[in-house]
C-alpha cells in the first residue's frame, strides 16, 4: 500500500441478497489491535445464512465474512512491531474473558462475544482490523489452502470433541457441507469410523475419498436407522443445519446413542420426546470452538501434517467474483468456496 492509497475494495451487504463491490476507507488499527491485508476468505454456510436474509437482526450495511490470512501491515500501540509482516489466520469470535460464562471455559457462549462478519464488520475486503491475540501466527509448513479453512477445522475439532466418543468408535455424520466433511477428515484420521450421509451424490463421493463409509443418498429414514444400528453407531453428528436433518439424526440414532448438534437451523424440529427419552438418546450442541485451545491444536494438527483441510476446497474464484460466488454457495453443492483477494 502506498501512502496515498486510503481506500480499499470491500464487499457490503446492502440488503439480502444484495452485495456490493464498493471503495471504503482502509481501516487503521487501534490500541492491542493489528491490520491484515487480506490474502485469501473463504465463504461460510453463516455466510450464506446472512446473504440469504436469515438473520433479521442483521444491521445493514455490513462487510460480511469472517474465514481468512493474510498479512500484517501495520500494528497499533501496544503490539510488538515485529508481528509486521506475519502471515496470519483470523480467529473470528472475540469472548470477552471476564464473564461466568468464560470463567467456566464456555467462552463460545459468552454473552459478550464479538463476531466479525455479523456484528461488526467482517473480512470480505482488501484489508481487516482484528484484535492482536486472535491473528494467528502461520507456521511456514501450512500451505494457504490448508490455512484459509483453519477456522471451521476448529469448529469441527470442537465438535468432535464434544461427544464421549472416542478413536475405535463407529460415528455417523449427517450433512457434508465444510462442517460436516471436516469433521470426517478429522475423525478417520483420528482412527474412527465413519458413516457419511448427504442428500448431494458428490458430497457423499468426497467423504468416501476422506476414508468415510457412504450412505446412500437415496436412504429412507428407516434404511439409515438399520445402517447405523448394525454398525453400532456411538455418535450422530448433525451438521446439516436443517430442521429435518436434525429429527432424522434423532429418530434413526440408535439406543443409547449421543446426537452432536452443530448445525444452525432456524426452523422448529419435529421430535417425540417419548421415543427420545425411551431410547436413551442423549442431545449435545456444540458451537463454534474454545478459545485458545481449539485453535492452537488446529494449528498444531495442521503444522505437523496429520490434517490437510484444504483437501474440500472445490472452487477458487477472484474476489470481484463475491456476488456470483455466493449465489453459487446458495445452491449447496460446493463443500468450501474461496476468494483470491485482490490489490486495489
Amino acid at each position: 500500500m502506498t501512502d496515498k492509497q486510503t481506500t480499499m475494495l470491500a464487499g457490503v451487504l446492502t440488503a439480502p441478497r444484495s452485495i456490493d463491490i464498493q471503495q471504503r476507507l482502509i481501516p487503521e488499527p487501534g490500541f492491542g489491535e493489528v491490520r491484515i491485508k487480506m490474502k485469501a476468505v473463504g465463504i461460510c454456510g453463516s455466510d450464506v445464512s446472512l446473504f440469504q436474509g436469515h438473520r433479521p437482526d442483521l444491521a445493514f450495511p455490513l462487510v460480511i465474512g469472517h474465514e481468512g490470512i493474510g498479512y500484517i501491515d501495520k500494528v497499533g500501540e501496544g503490539v510488538s512491531p515485529q508481528r509486521l509482516g506475519e502471515r496470519v489466520v483470523i480467529e473470528p469470535n472475540y469472548p470477552c474473558g471476564h464473564c461466568d460464562f468464560c470463567w467456566q471455559g464456555r467462552g463460545n457462549i459468552c454473552l459478550n462475544k464479538r463476531i466479525i462478519g455479523v456484528l461488526e464488520t467482517g473480512c470480505f475486503a482488501e484489508y481487516t482490523v482484528v484484535p492482536a491475540r486472535f491473528a494467528w501466527s502461520l507456521p511456514e509448513q501450512i500451505t494457504d489452502d490448508d490455512a484459509v479453512v483453519i477456522e471451521p477445522t476448529a469448529v469441527a475439532l470442537h465438535t468432535l470433541f464434544s461427544s464421549p466418543a472416542r478413536p475405535g468408535d463407529t460415528v455417523a455424520v449427517v450433512g457434508l457441507g465444510a462442517i460436516g466433511l471436516l469433521v470426517t477428515h478429522l475423525a478417520q484420521r483420528m482412527g474412527y469410523i465413519v458413516l457419511a450421509y448427504d442428500r448431494i451424490p458428490e458430497k457423499v463421493a468426497l467423504a468416501a475419498t476422506l476414508g468415510a463409509i457412504p450412505i446412500s443418498v437415496d436412504s429412507s429414514v428407516a434404511h439409515i436407522a438399520s445402517q447405523w444400528k448394525e454398525a453400532n453407531v456411538h455418535t450422530v453428528f448433525e451438521c446439516a443445519g436443517s430442521a429435518p436433518a436434525f429429527t432424522m439424526a434423532v429418530e434413526a440414532a440408535p439406543r443409547g446413542a449421543y446426537v452432536v448438534v452443530a448445525g444452525l437451523a432456524d426452523k422448529p424440529s419435529s421430535l417425540t420426546e417419548f421415543s427420545i427419552t425411551r431410547q436413551g438418546i442423549t442431545i449435545v450442541t456444540a458451537i463454534i470452538y474454545q478459545h485458545p485451545i481449539d485453535f492452537r491444536r488446529t494449528i498444531r494438527l495442521i503444522e505437523n501434517g496429520f490434517l490437510r483441510p484444504g483437501c474440500i476446497i472445490s472452487v477458487k474464484e477472484p474476489f470481484e467474483q463475491l456476488a456470483t460466488a455466493l449465489d453459487t454457495a446458495c445452491l449447496g453443492k460446493h463443500a468450501k468456496i474461496v476468494l483470491d483477494v485482490l490489490e486495489a
